[in-house]
């Protein structure tokens, strides 16, 4: 099964079409140099006897056929077993002089192999031979011996059936490793996500520390992970805290009802009790609208709303806004804008924005207390920041406050739902500004910081 598995991945089939692609380079390159070294030898085996036949037909042509046979026959006796070897044949077939046996008539240059002949060690007797007709009807053969050529081409032949063969076995075995490797490591990420879909959310991909391809791909899975999981955490943070804050008001209003259908009193006290009901209801009501703009928000993604907006005129604009609201509490709210200052966004999401932040600090700030809206270009980009000398929010608390619902032990006795600075983060989010809470020594400093 695992060796089927192995011959069926990629890297497998990519190590043998490279195997296949080194053996015909391999068969190309052997053919070249089997052709030009058998080129080169049989050229000079065809010199030499050349050579030798022109020098025995000039004496045929100065002595005649006498002087010929006597030509052979000098040269057989000083070579008698080659590496030279000679054939005088006349006209009828019947042979003259020379030490090879009667053969057929061949003109011309060709590889002979005659049957019975062997040279010293028992060496079967391959030649190359060059045959001629002589004028008086002579046939006339010189062969050489041609058994360094026959074994060179042997040994070339041998050499790379060899190395293709231990090529072959070389390119299959690293393709067996490479394939399983790649196959560990697949399975540790099938693994890991059967794991998962199984239920244990916390389950990561392994890496490496290669920085390889796999391991930016694990990389950028976990990544996706760990917000998937962030995500399916928030919302069942969510669907807990929405049970536990929604659960007071909906029983303070069935409670309030029920006790108005039991002890119905005069037209007003009815008429106080819906009027209560119907203030309850508005705050579930609210708290679910929040809700959905958030889900909404997140769930965009999208920028194709965004548009150039003047940042310096909006604040300005949400300022004079809240400026009765800040008076009614003999709160000072100071501004200090520059002007020309523009941002890419949604303008009405982003007067959402500054809007739940100024809120949020004449809200929870005191009597008498100073808020102060700042804008400026730094080098990193247009930051914005909004201060208050309020009760301020622990260091603890600071990174709980985006979450759904959450609010501080002191805020439980003012109106709200804990969605105000969710719905800012989830604003914030989507314009890629960060958030950062401080310390304002006293209250609390935000700071917005929008990337150019």
């Amino acid at each position: 099964m695992r060796l089927a598995k192995l011959v069926h991945t990629s890297s497998f089939r990519l190590t043998l079409l490279y195997a296949a692609l080194f053996a015909v380079s391999a068969l190309i390159l052997l053919s070249v140099i089997y052709g030009a070294t058998s080129y080169y030898m049989t050229s000079e085996l065809d010199t030499t006897i050349a050579s030798d036949v022109n020098e025995l037909e000039q004496g045929f042509h100065g002595g005649g056929a006498a002087l010929l046979a006597q030509m052979v026959d000098e040269r057989t006796k000083q070579m008698p077993n080659g590496p030279i070897l000679y054939l005088l044949e006349d006209k009828a077939g019947k042979v003259k002089a020379g030490n090879l046996p009667a053969i057929e008539p061949r003109l011309g240059t060709y590889d002979l192999s005659v049957p019975g002949l062997l040279f010293p060690g028992d060496r079967r007797g391959d030649l190359r031979a060059q045959g001629v007709r002589l004028n008086d009807g002579t046939f006339l053969l010189v062969a050489a011996d041609a058994h360094q050529l026959v074994e060179l081409k042997r040994l070339i032949l041998r050499t790379f059936g060899w190395g293709f063969a231990i090529t072959l076995l070389l390119a299959l075995g690293g393709g067996a490793v490479m394939s399983s490797s790649l196959l560990h490591r697949v399975e540790s990420v099938g693994r890991a996500s059967r794991e998962i879909m199984e239920g244990n959310l916390a389950q990561r991909i392994p890496m490496r520390g290669t920085d390889d391809e796999f391991d930016r791909l694990a990389s950028s899975l976990n990544a996706m992970l760990d917000k998937t999981q962030s995500s399916l955490e928030g919302m069942r943070q969510v669907s807990n805290d929405i049970a536990h804050d929604l659960r007071t008001p909906l029983t303070r209003l069935r409670q309030r009802l029920e006790l108005a259908q039991r002890r119905p009193g005069s037209v007003e006290e009815l008429r106080a009790a819906i009027d209560r009901s119907i203030a309850d209801t508005d705050a579930i009501l609210e708290t679910f609208s929040a809700l959905l703009r958030i889900a909404q928000i997140e769930g965009a993604g999208s920028t194709e709303r965004f548009t150039a907006v003047d940042l310096s005129e909006l604040l300005l604009t949400v300022a004079e806004v809240y400026q009765p609201t800040a008076e009614e509490k003999h709160q000072r709210l100071s501004l200090a804008v520059a002007s020309g200052l523009e941002v890419a966004g949604d303008r009405e999401l982003l007067t959402q924005l500054f809007s739940n932040l100024i809120e949020n600090a004449i809200r929870h700030s005191a009597e008498a207390a100073s808020i102060s809206i700042e804008a400026a270009r730094g080098d990193g980009g247009i930051e914005t920041v909004i201060a208050d000398t309020g009760p301020g929010i622990p260091e603890a608390a600071r990174a709980k406050v985006f979450r759904r619902f959450y609010r501080l032990e002191s805020s439980r006795t003012t109106p709200g739902s804990g969605l105000g600075l969710s719905l800012a983060a989830a604003i914030a989010g989507l314009h890629q500004i960060a958030i950062e809470l401080a310390d304002n020594r006293p209250g609390l400093r935000v700071s917005l910081r929008f990337k150019t």
